[in-house]
């Protein structure tokens, strides 16, 4: 009886620790993802304020008189 039940116990905390393994990586591959996300804005947003400035600097070398 005492061997059954240790067996048992021990494919029950097999499956808990897959259990939490998966949760685990799931987290991880969200953790992961999100950070890209956050990357990806943040290089649109580096590209599209260097173009604002490429705008800016080439309007007011337009507006300068050259001598």
């Amino acid at each position: 009886m005492l061997k059954v039940a240790s067996i048992g116990g021990s494919i029950l905390v097999i499956i808990a620790l897959v259990a939490a393994l998966l949760k685990a990586m799931i987290t991880f591959v969200g953790f992961i993802s999100m950070a890209i996300q956050i990357l990806i804005i943040l290089v649109f947003l580096l590209v599209f304020a260097s173009i604002g400035y490429m705008i800016f600097r080439g309007w007011q070398s337009n507006r300068r008189p050259e001598y």
